[in-house]
């Protein structure tokens, strides 16, 4: 069964609306990957770079987080033995070229795009000025947000957290491996159960690997609704801004 928007967002699609006005795209790194066991795989990047088009098109405000898991993880840097302060400065330096990546491809396809970073670095992107990205939205640009919150400890799901809250978003979608958020993995145990709305708190209580706790209380504190899809199937994206497909809805009810 399909999971679907409240009545309201429901009744905008049905207008030939989008659901919602600005949003927020996280992407994990290993989401860029495709079939490959580290890097950027480029037709991956092209098919999401075209659902963003298409979703702009439709005359939404977008901004994206983008992971940096296909080149470098913090965590297991740390694990492996690196002072964890220095691998997540590594994991942000990925997430930038993740994000030029995209821009790349949405570039390509005509989309207006800025790539801005928590550590600034001045040739090759804007530093992150709040005021500065919201305008860039308005004006129908694409803002990635790279480097993370540009702090260690903290992770790219927080980072979206924050980024949503402070650009005024709508809704933070967050773009998975598969169609909404589940018991269990369901690639490796068929019987986990697939869920349709869930509260912030549920998803706290059940230890779902929806988001990171920090970034699931931020969103929780500020009422942002999170909204989980596969970034893969194709058209997802415009599909859940439409107000249709599958996806699932964390909300505080």
């Amino acid at each position: 069964m399909s999971a679907g928007p409240d009545t309201t967002e429901a009744s905008t699609a049905e207008a030939g609306r989008p659901a919602y006005r600005r949003v927020l795209l996280k992407v994990s790194g290993e989401a860029l990957m495709g079939t490959r066991e580290y890097g950027i795989s480029t037709e991956v990047v092209g098919k999401i770079a075209a659902d963003i088009g298409s979703v702009v098109a439709m005359g939404v405000e977008v901004c994206l987080v983008i992971g940096g898991g296909n080149i470098f993880r913090g965590v297991s840097g740390a694990a492996a033995g690196m002072e964890r302060a220095s691998a997540d400065y590594m994991g942000m330096l990925a997430t930038v070229m993740n994000a030029l990546a995209v821009q790349n491809a949405l570039e390509k396809r005509g989309v207006q795009t800025r790539v801005q970073s928590a550590i600034p670095m001045a040739s090759v992107c804007e530093p992150y000025i709040r005021r500065r990205a919201i305008r860039h939205m308005e004006k129908g640009r694409v803002v990635i947000f790279a480097a993370g919150t540009g702090n260690p400890f903290f992770t790219t799901d927080t980072a979206a957290a924050l980024r949503a809250v402070e650009m005024g978003c709508d809704a933070l979608l967050k773009g998975t491996q598969v169609d909404g958020v589940y018991s269990a993995d369901p690639r490796k145990d068929p019987g986990a159960t697939r869920y349709e709305r869930l509260t912030y708190l549920d998803v706290l209580a059940r230890d779902l690997a929806v988001m990171d706790a920090s970034a699931i209380s931020l969103a929780r504190e500020n009422g942002l609704p999170i909204v989980v899809f596969s970034i893969h199937a194709p058209g997802a994206f415009a599909e859940v801004m439409a107000g249709r497909g599958r996806f699932t809805v964390v909300t505080d009810n």
